[in-house]
């Protein structure tokens, strides 16, 4: 259903102004194809292979996360279901795509804001894109959709897992949210997530039952008020939260933890155009990484910047193409002594400051 001229008008209209309120400069990607989606990739995980696509839809109607640049790639207006139609029938008609079917075991769909929107993203397309799902990929196992928590309807969400239970091979539903940083002031007053525990625990909470996965987005060294060592520190306390809501809860939870790139048109860019801001060392994030070692959840690091990142602004440096290898093994195996010791022999523990986590 298309939304009315008002109705479109007024969510226009809140898009911008969050995106103002949080002194992002950025413009919309209005001249992209609609029929085309904004992005799409494979990555290799513990659940097999798993196929990234990110779908062009309306921009993200929160968009004041103040490191953000995701809406940039979207459009300022609504997208129609039959255009995410054709966006679907794109990737999966993709020979590189379609050469890969009888493996994807694994489908996270994204439009860099919430599927679960549904004015931004139209169900009727969500529901084409799970039917096609389950004729054309035989070994899918997980059905991943991002969202904030807000658009969550538990009901909608136990429909598209009973359509999942109906293929031949069963697959289940992960629920995957932004969480950025565990410190809320960091979070929440300058990241400007609007995320409390309290709101993300009430998650938790709803989708015990219909026993959903969840994977919670973090950043590491979102902001410009941290330091190395502290992005750690609170990447680790981030690992001890979601390590103890797993427990209590026994959902199982994934840390998706993104090293931060400077976006352009956001705050942070201009604090790295001022010298104040440096992106996270790969060192840093495999020393974080290693906390997660004996916890109740699995961690996946994020090694794409999706060519958003300024000049100089990608975590990802010339030197780093041996400790990427490394981290990309680790998604594939969560294996710790392993990483450890090859921490130890590429000399990450002797070039950061602080404590090796144990």
């Amino acid at each position: 259903m298309e939304q009315p001229p008002d109705t479109a008008r007024r969510i226009a209209l809140q898009i911008r102004a969050a995106t103002d309120a949080a002194q992002k400069t950025y413009t919309f990607d209005d001249e992209h194809d609609p029929h085309l989606p904004a992005d799409r990739w494979f990555q290799g995980s513990t659940d097999g292979l798993v196929l990234f696509i990110v779908f062009y839809t309306q921009a993200c109607r929160w968009s004041a996360c103040s490191g953000c640049n995701l809406p940039s790639v979207s459009a300022s207006g609504p997208v129609g279901f039959p255009a995410l139609a054709r966006q679907v029938d794109h990737v999966l008609d993709d020979p590189a795509v379609c050469a890969k079917k009888a493996a994807i075991a694994k489908v996270i769909v994204s439009n860099n804001g919430s599927v679960l929107d549904e004015v931004t993203f139209p169900t009727t397309a969500l529901m084409y894109l799970v039917a096609r799902l389950n004729l054309e990929l035989p070994a899918m196992r997980v059905l991943s959709l991002e969202s904030r928590p807000e658009y969550v309807d538990v009901e909608e969400l136990e429909f598209l897992a009973r359509a999942m239970r109906e293929r031949p091979v069963p697959a289940e539903i992960e629920l995957a949210v932004g969480f950025e940083a565990f410190d809320d002031g960091i979070r929440n007053k300058v990241f400007l997530k609007g995320l409390s525990l309290r709101t993300f625990e009430a998650l938790v909470e709803r989708i015990r039952h219909p026993h959903f996965r969840l994977k919670c987005y973090f950043m590491q060294k979102p902001v410009a008020t941290l330091s190395d060592a502290a992005a750690v520190t609170d990447v680790c306390a981030g690992i001890d939260y979601l390590d103890g809501v797993a427990r209590r809860s026994g959902v199982a939870m994934n840390l998706h933890l993104n090293p931060t790139y400077v976006a352009h048109g956001t705050p942070l860019e201009a604090a790295f155009l001022a010298g104040d801001y440096t992106p996270p060392r790969l060192t840093d994030v495999a020393r974080a990484v290693l906390h997660g070692a004996g916890k109740a959840l699995s961690i996946f690091v994020g090694l794409n910047d999706e060519g958003l990142a300024v000049s100089g602004g990608s975590f990802l440096r010339r030197e780093d193409g041996p400790l990427v290898e490394v981290l990309e093994r680790f998604n594939r195996t969560q294996d710790y002594a392993t990483l450890r010791r090859s921490c130890e022999g590429l000399g990450v523990f002797g070039t950061v400051v602080g404590d090796v986590p144990d």
